[in-house]
C-alpha cells in the first residue's frame, strides 16, 4: 500500500555568499494541485522553477511555499568608486562654477552615498545570481522531498485506518446477509402480522392471495443485490490501495457508491436488525469518506 496523504510540513535552509534563507513548504486537502508561492523582493525569477519543482512530485493538494532571507552580517573590504567619485566632483565643480560656492573637501566628498561601499554591495553579475539561485532551489528540491516523505508517512497512517473502514463495511454487509429477518418464512410471519392488525381477526384470510403478497413484498424487500454490489465495491476498493500514484479520486468516486448502496438497503429494510445493520453501515461510509478526502 503506497498511498499518499495530502497534508505535510517541512522546511529546509541554506547559505552562500553571505546569504542565509529558509524554505517552508505546508501541504493541506485539495481537489487538485494549488501552488501558492511568497517570494522575497527580487526573487521573482524562482516562481516558476519552484512551480515546476512542485509538480514533479504532487497530483493533489493546496502547497503553500515560502522564502525567507537574511543578509548575513559581514565584514567585507571598503572600496572606493572611483567612478561615481568622478561623477560627483564634476557635478561639484559645475555647481561651483555656476553659483561660487564653496567646492566639497574629501572627507565631504567620501560621506556622499556610492561613494564607499563595502564589497558585498559590488554589482552583482549574472553569472553569480543564477549561481546563487540554483543553491537556493535546491535547498526546495531537499524542502519539497521531506514534504512528499512527511505526505507518505501520514498516508501510511491514514491507510491502515481506511483499510480497517472496509473489513467493517465487509463485515457489516455479511451480517446483513446472515440475517434471520432475511429468510422468506420470517418474511411471510411479518407479513402475517401486520395483515392481522388491519382486518378483522374473526374474517378468513385467502392464503393464497397472502402467498402471493408475501412474494412481492420479500421481491421489492430483497437485499441482495446492493449486498452483492458492496461486495464489490469493498475488492475495488482494496485494489485502489494498492495502486500507486494518485488514488484519491478514485477512493472518493467509490464512497459514493457505498453510500448509494447503503442508501437503498435502508429503505428496503423491513426488519429491525437490517435497519440497524444498515444505518452503522452508513455511519462508517460516512467516516471511510472523511478519511479519503486526505487521500492524494
Amino acid at each position: 500500500m503506497t498511498i499518499s496523504s495530502m497534508t505535510g510540513f517541512a522546511r529546509a535552509d541554506g547559505s552562500t555568499d553571505g546569504l542565509s534563507w529558509i524554505w517552508e513548504s505546508r501541504s493541506v486537502n485539495g481537489r487538485g494541485l494549488d501552488v501558492r508561492l511568497r517570494l522575497p523582493p527580487g526573487y521573482e525569477a524562482l516562481e516558476i522553477p519552484a512551480r515546476e519543482a512542485v509538480a514533479k512530485r504532487f497530483a493533489r493538494g493546496s502547497i503553500s511555499l515560502s522564502l525567507s532571507i537574511e543578509k548575513q552580517q559581514t565584514n567585507g573590504a571598503i572600496r572606493l568608486n572611483e567612478q561615481v567619485l568622478a561623477d560627483v566632483i564634476k557635478a561639484a565643480d559645475r555647481v561651483s562654477t555656476l553659483s561660487g560656492a564653496t567646492k566639497p573637501d574629501a572627507a565631504q566628498l567620501l560621506m556622499i552615498k556610492g561613494v564607499l561601499e563595502t564589497s558585498d554591495q559590488a554589482t552583482e553579475d549574472a553569472a553569480a545570481r543564477a549561481s546563487r539561485e540554483k543553491t537556493i532551489l535546491q535547498s526546495l528540491e531537499a524542502a519539497l522531498d521531506k514534504l512528499g516523505e512527511a505526505r507518505r508517512a501520514e498516508g501510511a497512517r491514514l491507510g491502515g485506518v481506511i483499510q480497517d473502514q472496509i473489513s467493517q463495511i465487509e463485515q457489516l454487509a455479511a451480517t446483513v446477509r446472515a440475517s434471520p429477518s432475511r429468510a422468506p418464512e420470517a418474511v411471510m410471519t411479518r407479513l402475517k402480522d401486520a395483515i392481522a392488525r388491519l382486518v378483522d381477526t374473526t374474517a378468513a384470510l385467502d392464503d393464497q392471495r397472502l402467498h402471493q403478497e408475501a412474494v412481492l413484498i420479500a421481491t421489492r424487500a430483497d437485499v441482495e443485490e446492493e449486498l452483492q454490489r458492496l461486495s464489490a465495491h469493498v475488492a475495488a476498493a482494496r485494489d485502489i490501495l494498492a495502486e500507486r500514484g494518485s488514488v484519491g479520486r478514485k477512493l472518493d468516486f467509490l464512497a459514493q457508491e457505498f453510500n448509494r448502496e447503503a442508501n437503498t438497503l435502508c429503505s428496503k429494510a423491513n426488519a429491525v436488525d437490517i435497519t440497524r445493520l444498515g444505518l452503522q453501515l452508513k455511519t462508517v461510509i460516512d467516516q471511510f469518506r472523511e478519511q479519503v478526502q486526505n487521500v492524494e
